[in-house]
């Protein structure tokens, strides 16, 4: 028998690929960010320099490059890369951290990340592929840092983003439980509003991944309900502020975001005419010399409290002239 030499060739070409083939085959585990293997960590940088690039142009298009052909049939992808395109506009994103994991069996998974430090979490996700890799992008230098959070998976037409989320991960520059551990500070110094609104900011931003979760959720939850009792039981909206001789009625409290944080919001009916510009700027003056007494700690340890003043009360069915006013603090 007589054998073709390009026919032997071609089979020990082919069985040197499958050889590497097996060698390159990773073993069920999850590696994070700098224990991602160089390579295969420069490949995925180059996926997520693609998806960023197609986000920043609000491109539909140029996302399909990069998409799982689930994730390109979502309805709501449209709209979700123009929220990431409108963030992408507030600074700089980064990578905050990366994980690859290749899963023995697909189903519910979590990741531990024993991360040091009261920013501890878990990640849980669907493991839809053997192979697959989760990357968390935020912006620097700003308090209010919305997270992009990305999720590929290797098909066999290649890896592709199967999921994209957006949602806070910082509010006034703090996580969920670093906003919980202040407010639990507020509140041992009786500063009930101060605690309410630390806690409603930290829940706001508890999950900036859906399935990122952080291990004091559920204390978060039974605090908030406490606080909220308590705060119920000490103010009654609306109420008259007696120290100031115009008596303005404060009837609720809210915040304001801006691009510095987010700050208290006094809202009040006035017995002044809004045209009346400088009489209502003293009447502000005046609530801000007893606003402290009246409510402790709304004005101390931030920027701004706002207030609102109307005449009359705000309405459903159509809208209310207001006069804004701004207490600088710093």
């Amino acid at each position: 028998m007589t054998f073709n030499p390009l026919l032997i060739k071609l089979f020990g070409l082919l069985s040197l690929f499958s050889v590497l083939k097996s060698c390159n085959s990773y073993q069920p585990g999850t590696w994070k960010n700098e224990k991602i293997e160089a390579g295969k960590r420069e490949d995925f940088h180059i996926l997520n320099n693609q998806m960023l690039e197609g986000l920043k142009a609000n491109s539909p298009m140029l996302m399909e490059g990069v998409m799982s052909k689930e994730l390109i049939e979502d309805n709501n992808r449209l709209r979700l890369i123009e929220l990431c395109r409108n963030r992408l506009k507030e600074g700089t994103y980064s990578l905050l951290a990366e994980y690859y994991i290749v899963h023995k069996e697909r189903g519910k998974k979590s990741i531990e990340t024993n991360n040091s430090g009261i920013n501890n979490y878990t990640l849980n996700y669907n493991a839809d592929t053997r192979e697959m890799y989760i990357a968390f992008f935020i912006p620097k230098s700003i308090p209010n840092k919305y997270m992009i959070s990305a999720i590929y998976c290797k098909y066999d037409y290649g890896w592709k983003l199967s999921h994209l989320e957006l949602n806070p991960y910082t509010l006034n520059g703090k996580t969920a439980p670093e906003l919980f551990d202040m407010a639990k500070e507020m509140y041992d110094k009786k500063y009930l509003l101060d605690a309410l609104s630390s806690v409603e900011l930290a829940r706001v931003c508890a999950n900036p991944y859906e399935g990122w979760k952080y291990p004091d959720e559920t204390e978060m939850n039974s605090f908030y309900s406490k606080v909220i009792r308590e705060i119920n039981t000490k103010y009654r909206y609306p109420f008259t502020l007696q120290q100031v001789p115009t008596h303005p009625r404060i009837f609720s409290i809210s915040t304001q975001t801006t691009p510095d944080g987010v700050f208290p919001l006094v809202y009040y009916i006035s017995s002044i005419k809004l045209k009346d510009t400088a009489a209502l700027r003293k009447e502000n003056e005046n609530i801000k010399k007893v606003i402290g007494k009246v409510i402790p700690g709304i004005d101390k340890d931030k920027k701004y409290v706002f207030y609102d003043a109307y005449n009359e009360w705000p309405r459903s069915d159509r809208s209310v002239d207001r006069y804004d006013m701004t207490d600088k603090l710093k």
